[in-house]
């Protein structure tokens, strides 16, 4: 018979792991998938396509209802998990059922941070981070709404771009003095500003928001110098916090997230949590590839096989704004490293490769993200690169021919 697993969450981690458990132990488990999205799991990172209008909203489903059907998978979705009861192994949802399980995973995601400022719970301050907020914002920029989005990391450039492309007159305000400042140094991070401004956004940096105005609306938001900039709409998207609520009522040990082991295993044995909300040695990974790498490890443990997780390189490589980014591994460089630098401001591209004892240990590209596979296999093997080191900037091809010859 069967073992019940219980997995809260429909997102993109749970579609893995899903994926990966049939791979290795179809059969062995009865899997039940708990989501509070009122629909099948889809791919995150695309919602600002959506807003764009360049994909609609079926599009980005990850897995049509027949392939969970087809794994034996029982689907909740647009339900809300309330409870764990830890001794009785039940977890329980808002319309009073109870779900036995004998294990359980929790991909509960995380949720955008509001800032605390005087008239953030005005009628016409929204976030961005579901489907949802996409046919909200959509609404708004159908109505040519003057938005202003604060935060310049991925989501609030996303948001951007998709309202702006939408048709929204928009302005982003980052309290920082460069977009996407924990993953591109500063000339990567002007070009950036440079090529998302040519789309029509205007961006503030170094704009601190102090206050929302309006009577029962936005009409308005004051940053901390006086300037005042005039609003229909906030969307807010300066970060995001791990949903760990459910797991702090049980009992379950969380820091900034729900901690775990090598094991992907929490404080309570057989509950296991992977994705946005879990906390792996002091870490919560907010991207995606991170959830894929522990549902793979955390799929084989569940089946009985040798796996441990001990981390990930953290890698971003997307269409920020409808220009291409990649950032993995210390892009930043420090004391012991050297960079290779190549810039084409007139053509949009920059390329950055930090290099540490003769190894690859991170990489900035904007524009030209042809090799950005290359090099992060480059960075997680450690290979020596002093035999591709004078062509290694020009891309793989020229790069390995070289050292073939």
């Amino acid at each position: 018979m069967s073992e019940p697993l219980v997995i809260v969450g429909n997102g993109m981690a749970a579609a893995r792991l899903v994926d990966e458990l049939a791979k290795v132990a179809l059969g062995r488990y009865a899997v039940a998938v708990i989501g509070d999205e009122p629909r099948l799991a889809y791919n995150r990172v695309l919602l600002s396509s959506v807003l764009a209008g360049e994909t609609t909203s079926q599009d980005i489903e990850l897995r049509p209802a027949s392939w969970w059907r087809d794994r034996g998978v029982t689907l909740k979705y647009g339900c809300v998990a309330t409870e764990i009861d830890v001794g009785r192994r039940e977890l329980k949802i808002e319309n009073d059922e109870s779900i036995p399980f004998s294990k359980l995973v929790l991909t509960t995601g995380s949720s955008p941070l509001r800032l605390n400022v005087p008239g953030a719970d005005l009628a016409g301050v929204h976030t961005f981070r579901d489907s949802r907020d996409v046919d909200l914002l959509l609404t708004l920029a159908a109505q040519k709404k003057r938005v202003v989005v604060i935060g310049g990391g991925l989501l609030g450039l996303e948001a951007a771009y998709g309202l702006a492309k939408a048709g929204a007159p928009v302005t982003l305000v980052h309290l920082m003095n460069r977009l996407m400042e924990r993953q591109l140094d500063a000339p990567a991070a002007a070009l950036l500003k440079s090529l998302v401004e040519s789309k029509g956004i205007e961006i503030l940096l170094n704009a601190n928001t102090a206050s929302i105005h309006g009577e029962t609306r936005v009409e308005s938001v004051e940053l901390a110098d006086g300037r005042l900039l005039e609003a229909d709409a906030v969307i807010f998207a300066a970060g995001i916090r791990p949903n760990i609520a459910l797991a702090r009522e049980a009992g379950i040990p969380v820091n900034r997230g729900m901690v775990v082991d090598d094991h992907l295993q929490t404080g309570a044995s057989g509950i296991f949590a992977i994705g946005e909300c879990a906390e792996h040695r002091g870490v919560c990974y907010g991207l995606v590839e991170p959830a894929y790498e522990q549902a793979r490890v955390l799929a084989r443990h569940l089946a009985g096989r040798e796996a441990s997780y001990s981390g990930s390189i953290v890698a971003t490589n997307l269409k920020v704004s409808g220009v291409s980014v990649f950032s993995a591994g210390d892009s930043m460089g420090g004391d012991g490293s050297e960079a290779i630098v190549l810039s084409d401001i007139n053509h949009g591209t920059y390329k950055k490769l930090v290099i540490v004892d003769g190894r690859l240990t991170g990489a900035v590209l904007i524009g030209d993200v042809a090799d950005a596979l290359w090099y992060l296999e480059l960075i997680r093997t450690r290979q020596p690169t002093a035999r591709i080191r004078a062509d290694m900037m020009f891309g793989r091809s020229l790069a390995t021919r070289s050292e073939a010859a």
